[in-house]
């Protein structure tokens, strides 16, 4: 398995070259966040607003770098492809809150496993356009058995990178952002191809509630 270090590698790499549209276009994210965080200030509204459309950003963001990350040379409107899929990943986001919230309620640490688990649904989705929210966090709960140590390690390898960039007032992250999903791109890849031989698990029935 790749160390933490050859994922970070891998996405400087993809990243060569590619700096600055990838630095450009989350600066535009970031604008978009911000502008949805004046948006909730609006009460409830703009609340109910923000809550709506945040499935469709995560989708729109995450998938712009692992686009990256696969050398796909992805475009601007590639990070509003979430609302080409709206019902889709505002499911997605949903469903993921409330059982994240529901395994935090037990403890702080359940829940956060529970997010690591449910971490690669939307990269899923995106490559799987047939199935559902549903299905898609059921594959990352699969996909993800034996991996969730990797990818906290992997997170907390970028924590000295966050620390300075604050020292610039978050200028930084328009860097270090890109530079972090790009290697969550890299990070799902590997998981892909070590799952591509093992069977995938059954697309859950209407009638059965599936476990969290």
């Amino acid at each position: 398995m790749p160390t933490s270090a050859e994922i970070r590698a891998s996405a400087r790499e993809s990243l060569s070259g590619n700096w600055t549209s990838a630095v450009l276009h989350f600066l535009l994210y970031y604008v978009i966040i911000g502008a949805c965080g004046m948006l909730s200030a609006i009460p409830i509204i703009g609340w109910i607003g923000v809550w709506i459309v945040t499935g469709a950003l995560t989708f729109g963001v995450l998938n712009f770098y692992l686009s990256i990350s696969r050398r796909e040379n992805p475009q601007t409107a590639d990070l509003f492809s979430g609302f080409g899929r709206f019902v889709d990943t505002f499911l997605l986001y949903l469903l993921s809150t409330i059982f994240v919230l529901l395994w935090s309620l037990l403890l702080i640490i359940p829940g956060i496993i529970a997010a690591f688990r449910y971490s690669q649904a939307y990269y899923i989705l995106k490559d799987n356009p047939g199935i559902s929210a549903l299905e898609a966090i059921n594959r990352s709960k699969e996909m993800m058995v034996g991996h969730k140590g990797r990818l906290f390690v992997l997170g907390l390898t970028f924590i000295g990178w966050f620390l300075l960039s604050c020292v610039t007032f978050g200028i930084g992250l328009l860097w270090l952002a890109p530079y972090f999903y790009t290697a969550l791109g890299h990070f799902y890849n590997d998981l892909l191809t070590r799952s591509a031989s093992a069977p995938l698990p059954t697309p859950p029935s209407p009638y059965k509630e599936a476990a969290i």
